[in-house]
């Protein structure tokens, strides 16, 4: 049973895993090197535990405490009581749903493990917007892909924006981060499959008439908002494929996108 702790100092270094959540730069920075990653709020909190990650701590305002009992009884981690005041001072806004968790991060599996078992792939290249990471992995989670890598230069998953976003899908997809991309593109095709590049331009094919739903092996590249995929990861691709557009839309969200070409992955096949 969790121990409950009434705080009343916003400098209670007890608090420190809460202190700054405002800060992008320093959590991207301090949240790998220590180890955790927040969790906000009821739903991504129970998701995060039943996901198998173990609790630091968790940070509750009052009326959330009869709320989370359950859990308090069942972890052994402290639970610190606090005004929603408080709890503003710490974190530096609003916390509206009221709990929050810092939870320990576990070791990511390699590339090569998650492509062992893997049919529909997902791979994002420099995608450094948090809600996007966040939209694209709770699709990725709807729409049956079975695992997500990501360039090293894409933003954390578990940074809490991309939790939040996700409703804590981050923790039911497997991801993996390549060492090198898009060099390291080469050793998804040796795996057995077959990587199509995502883009608008004209000369790409519908990713209804690629038929990619088809495909044994199948891993769809993502670029960032704006900018796309790269000219290198572009040239790497086995065929560029689109989503075809109306009224002189030119192209989604990449977020949205994902979701449109996740669901033409997986739709028609005996699996999906």
């Amino acid at each position: 049973m969790a121990e409950l702790i009434t705080v009343d100092d916003p400098d209670d270094p007890r608090l420190g895993d809460y202190t700054g959540l405002t800060d992008v730069e320093l959590r991207r920075k301090r949240e790998p090197a220590e180890g955790l990653f927040i969790a906000e709020g009821e739903k991504v909190i129970r998701r995060a535990r039943h996901a198998g990650y173990e609790m630091r701590s968790m940070l509750l305002s009052s009326k959330w405490v009869d709320v989370m009992r359950d859990v308090i009884d069942e972890v052994p981690a402290p639970v610190y009581a606090v005004s929603p005041d408080l709890a503003e001072r710490v974190t530096g806004y609003h916390v509206h749903r009221g709990a929050l968790a810092s939870m320990q991060r576990k070791p990511l599996p390699t590339a090569a493990e998650l492509l062992a078992s893997a049919r529909r792939v997902v791979i994002m290249e420099a995608v450094n917007d948090h809600t996007n990471i966040g939209a694209i992995f709770r699709s990725a989670a709807a729409l049956g892909m079975d695992a997500v890598l990501l360039s090293p230069d894409c933003a954390d998953p578990l940074y809490r924006r991309s939790v939040k976003v996700s409703m804590g899908a981050v923790f039911s997809v497997p991801y993996a981060r390549l060492e090198t991309c898009p060099r390291g593109l080469e050793s998804v095709r040796e795996a057995g499959f077959r990587l199509l590049a995502l883009t608008p331009d004209e000369k790409a094919t519908s990713i209804d008439t690629a038929a990619s739903h088809r495909l044994e092996r199948v891993a769809l590249m993502l670029g960032a908002e704006g900018e796309g995929l790269s000219t290198q990861a572009l040239v790497a691709a086995d065929e560029w494929v689109r989503i075809p557009m109306s009224h002189g839309v030119d192209s989604l969200n990449v977020g949205a996108a994902a979701a449109v070409a996740f669901y033409a992955l997986a739709s028609g096949r005996p699996d999906a």
